[in-house]
């Protein structure tokens, strides 16, 4: 396979024009057939509910060259339930699991030699996104939507030499409120915060943390990750995750839930208080794109709490296992791997 000529150890996590995309089409009750494109461009009615109704939301997950030369995605049925959940809360006619992994698969396929070589430690991006693209004027459901799915190579999320990451906590902006649609992915949510993260990274910060949008009390996640803090000192190191009906399930912190144990933490899947971000030892943003990001600081009501410059070792050995078994080094007991043949 002749690769794409890139600096794949220095790729951004940024869009990298590739070879091929996928559409598909719901019209008149059923999906029409996969259309194989090379144009990056779509044509949209000007009434399209995706356009002034939000019908749309979208998926990430990451495609892996493994030690020994497989190409690999990292759990894309989970991606494929999510976007289902999405779909029904917004009225959507969301693609069957079995589409949804063929689109995957051929676009993963097509753009092989766009998949960064496995000592590259960069990943292959794919972002599945599903929009109504029917012609409506009132609020309703469309009648037509659009599945497509396209791929880029991806290096970090968070870019830079530093090993951490600032984050400061926003009482500003709330993220999503409680009976919204703050737990699945709809494009929305992300419009609705970007003031938020604009506003923290022209400070010099990396990112936000929201709170909960009832109380301003409870952590919720970052700008575009969940979030997790490590809690040592009587016993086990605990690795505490928020729970709210206003989170998004990250399926990397999923898999994090499932590995922590396994590693001998403890876990605690529970609210948490932006109190408590002073008694954690350690501190990550975990998410597809940013996998896990250390945090070095969190800074709240003009006062900061510092984890350090280096990644804590909570945060060391979930990194090796989960990036171990994304990438072949290490056995993929739980069958997370979905190979491209």
């Amino acid at each position: 396979m002749d690769r794409a000529p890139l600096d794949w150890k220095s790729l951004p996590f940024g869009l990298t024009p590739t070879d091929f995309n996928v559409v598909y089409r719901w019209r008149e009750g059923q999906w029409g057939p996969k259309e194989v494109r090379t144009s990056f461009d779509l044509t949209l009615p000007m009434a399209a509910t995706a356009l002034h109704y939000g019908q749309a939301i979208f998926e990430g997950l990451k495609a892996f060259e493994t030690r020994d030369g497989r190409t690999v995605l990292f759990r894309p049925r989970d991606n494929a339930e999510r976007m289902l959940r999405g779909a029904k809360k917004l009225l959507m006619e969301a693609p069957p699991a079995e589409l949804f992994l063929e689109a995957c698969e051929e676009v993963t396929r097509l753009n092989r030699r766009f998949v960064p070589p496995f000592e590259s430690g960069a990943a292959f991006y794919l972002r599945p996104f599903l929009i109504g693209s029917g012609a409506v004027l009132g609020v309703k459901p469309s009648n037509e939507y659009l599945f497509g799915v396209f791929g880029t190579p991806v290096g970090p999320y968070f870019k830079g030499d530093k090993k951490t990451i600032r984050l400061r906590v926003d009482e500003e902006v709330h993220r999503a409120a409680p009976l919204g649609v703050g737990d699945v992915k709809a494009a929305g949510n992300y419009a609705a915060g970007m003031r938020a993260v604009a506003s923290a990274q022209a400070d010099g910060f990396d990112n936000v943390i929201y709170l909960d949008a009832r109380e301003t009390r409870f952590i919720d996640e970052t700008g575009a990750t969940n979030f997790y803090g490590v809690l040592t000192g009587d016993g086990r190191p605990r690795y505490v995750t928020p729970k709210s009906r206003t989170i998004l399930e990250s399926i990397t912190n999923k898999s994090l839930l499932v590995l922590a144990p396994e590693l001998g933490f403890e876990v605690e899947h529970r609210p948490v208080e932006v109190s408590e971000i002073r008694r954690f030892s350690e501190a990550g943003a975990v998410g597809t794109a940013a996998v896990i990001a250390p945090v070095g600081s969190i800074s709240w009501r003009g006062e900061t709490t510092t984890y350090g410059s280096e990644p804590g070792p909570v945060t060391l050995r979930l990194y090796d296992e989960l990036t171990g078994i994304q990438r072949g080094l290490v056995p993929d007991r739980h069958n997370w791997l979905h190979e491209i043949r």
